[in-house]
């Protein structure tokens, strides 16, 4: 379950922390001023924070990062109680309301999703029994001049305002507001809870604590189960919450949009930044490059103090100034620097053989699940470097079809593979196929290609399995270590079509980045399922999005998806509207014009296909074009010869517009003809 918390304690300390004082009562609307001072917290030896301190302010957004196992969950835990630290003072208003979502959770209710929703609101309908008592106080006291009754007023309006604050009177819009930016549509609210999977059921107690609205939301990963218009839903709401937040995310994209503050978990500490995380990553590499001249600086006063320490300590008359230049050395606060991953730049997927023009194509492929139609009669063709995102709605069968490309699901229809095709599929279930009793460096030595030419240790590295990690049993490992150990194994075959779902769920920045990196060097084709913008950004040239009943092709990248995407409800809105205002007025008869318009239809609707046909010529033609003087460059001789010509560079350069331009016009051509 999730964790809705109020705290009345004000300056407490763990060692005498009574923790029934976080419990569920009066929610207060002031704002939070949370200090947080001398966290200190030690597992077997190991420190995970040294006498840290800092605030939470009334409105910050604040996002948590540091390195896999720094302590971030650890961190959310202990704000809320789960964890107990060893050293811990906090002091915040009395009544503060912390609400808390976790990474995982289970949910073991028997209530529709509606019924369960509303249960967010148990403290409304105990608000409005409090305040309906006072109001009969109110009515049937006559005592007017009493500072009794001056106090129930009193009361009684700050129970009323607490009563607006969580929105007591529109209830049943906010419940449908919130579930359906979530994603549920309006027949799931009366389906029971237990229905859903695991990632659905997280989704519910998303929007109770949303809907709870409490004074600071604490968040870890919660992104992980949402699709990507839910994770845009979110992110606006978010950015519009008048409370606190603080959220663990591995989602740039999203956390740049939301924070306006970064605390960096690292060796113990926590660094505090004042920017979003774009910015942050920015200032931290300006701060590490004056630690790094600051350390030398240090070394050579360390350096200098050494050598007049041994030249001095010899002698008997400057020996007392050796002891002070001892102790001078001693009390010196060693500069130290966090160790930066490098291992990013050396990951590649092992050479593969090239495939044919065609990777795989799909003729009339339908899958149903009893009588829900998740494909039907879907038709696509995927060609050689294509780079495809898949996106849409959770259920509108993305993993469905990654799955049946894969040949890891039965369906209706033909799907067919091209030549020489070597493929790779990554989902969360692929690690039910890793062998239990191995270690994790023999699964990935079990795995590796003859040929293979990296260090499996340094591969094993980027994906967060480092020291005698690697020596551990398969069989021990958590669900998210068996995930990155299924995506390590992937880079060690040649392979010239990946097909990845959902690969970014359990990597942090780094593995992400890693991750990223090999795979936009890669050479063949990818189909990625992920709702994370910022990973897809630069990776995939194509969307295919997922609707009901349909799949719809887009040319460009994520955010040109998601901006057309916008503009596409925004019209949709504007026609809805016009469609409103027309039904008030009396519906025209037409008779003996159907067959003229049918034909004038059928005219129109060939002239846009003719262009739509020629348009996609031009971009085909182009990007040949484009693609061969790309390989040349990549030859040292040609390149020579090449770049040797007075003009070559403005010509690719308008090679290149033309291009752009010819992508507009098949762009205005597809939208045009989808929407007759």
């Amino acid at each position: 379950m999730f964790y809705y918390q109020s705290v009345s304690l004000t300056l407490f300390s763990t060692k005498n922390f009574n923790y029934t004082a976080f419990i569920k009562s009066n929610t207060c609307i002031f704002a939070p001023m949370i200090m947080i001072n001398k966290l200190a917290l030690h597992f077997g030896g190991r420190t995970m924070f040294n006498d840290v301190s800092f605030r939470i302010n009334e409105t910050d957004k604040i996002g948590l990062t540091g390195r896999n196992g720094a302590g971030k969950s650890t961190l959310l835990k202990i704000l809320i109680g789960i964890q107990k630290p060893d050293e811990f003072d906090v002091s915040m208003p009395k009544g503060t309301t912390i609400g808390y979502l976790p990474q995982e959770l289970f949910v073991n209710s028997d209530k529709t999703v509606y019924e369960e929703t509303r249960t967010a609101f148990n403290k409304v309908q105990e608000l409005e029994k409090e305040i309906a008592q006072m109001q009969h106080e109110l009515e049937t006291r006559t005592d007017y001049e009493s500072d009794e009754y001056m106090k129930l007023i009193e009361d009684f309006g700050e129970k009323e305002t607490q009563l607006n604050h969580l929105g007591g009177y529109s209830l049943d819009e906010q419940i449908e507001k919130v579930l359906r930016g979530l994603g549920f549509n309006t027949p799931d609210f009366e389906k029971s809870v237990k229905a859903f999977s695991g990632g659905w059921q997280m989704r519910i107690e998303l929007a109770k604590i949303l809907l709870q609205k409490p004074d600071l939301i604490l968040l870890d990963e919660p992104t992980n189960h949402l699709d990507i218009e839910s994770v845009t839903w979110l992110e606006t709401f978010l950015k519009e919450y008048p409370g606190a937040i603080m959220l663990v995310s591995h989602d740039k994209a999203f956390l740049d949009a939301i924070t306006n503050r970064t605390i960096e978990v690292s060796r113990g500490e926590i660094d505090d930044y004042k920017a979003s995380y774009s910015k942050y990553i920015e200032q931290r590499a300006e701060r590490k490059e004056m630690l790094q001249n600051a350390q030398k600086n240090q070394e050579r006063e360390i350096a200098q103090l050494q050598r007049n320490i041994d030249r001095f300590r010899a002698k008997a008359s400057k020996a007392t100034f050796a002891q002070s230049l001892i102790k001078k050395l001693d009390k010196i606060d060693r500069i130290e620097i966090e160790e930066e991953d490098v291992v990013a730049m050396k990951i590649r997927f092992p050479k593969a053989p090239q495939t044919g023009v065609t990777v795989v194509s799909g003729v009339n492929v339908n899958k149903t699940y009893g009588e829900k139609h998740v494909i039907n009669n879907a038709n696509f063709e995927i060609d050689r470097g294509d780079k495809i995102a898949f996106v849409g709605k959770n259920g509108m069968g993305k993993t469905t079809l990654s799955r049946m490309i894969a040949g890891d699901l039965s369906y209706d229809g033909t799907i067919k593979l091209g030549h020489n095709v070597l493929m790779g599929y990554y989902a969360q279930h692929q690690t039910e196929n890793l062998h239990p009793n191995n270690t994790v460096l023999e699964e990935m030595e079990n795995a590796a290609a003859a040929n293979y030419e990296g260090n499996l240790r340094t591969l094993l590295g980027a994906f967060l399995f480092t020291g005698d990690d690697v020596y551990k049993k398969v069989k021990v490992l958590s669900g998210g270590e068996k995930s990155r150990l299924a995506m390590a194994k992937l880079l060690l075959q040649p392979l010239n079509f990946l097909i990845l779902d959902e690969p970014t769920n359990h990597l942090d920045m780094i593995a992400k980045d890693v991750l990223k990196q090999a795979m936009q060097n890669f050479e063949g084709t990818i189909i990625v399922v992920s709702h994370d913008r910022e990973f897809l950004q630069g990776l995939t040239n194509k969307v295919f999005e997922f609707l009901p009943g349909e799949i719809k092709e887009h040319l460009g990248d994520i955010f040109e998806f998601l901006d057309r995407k916008q503009m596409e409800n925004f019209r949709a809105l504007e026609l809805e509207k016009e469609a409103t205002q027309k039904t008030s007025t009396k519906k025209e008869t037409v008779v003996n014009t159907e067959n003229d318009k049918k034909k004038e239809q059928e005219k129109e609707l060939k002239k846009l296909k003719n262009a739509l046909e020629k348009a996609e010529a031009e971009v085909a033609r182009l990007d040949k074009e484009i693609a061969d003087i790309d390989n040349k460059l990549k030859d040292p001789e040609q390149y020579q010869l090449l770049t040797q010509q007075p003009d070559f560079f403005s010509k690719y350069e308008a090679l290149k517009k033309l291009q752009a331009e010819a992508i507009e016009k098949w762009e205005a051509a597809s939208e045009e003809l989808e929407g007759k």
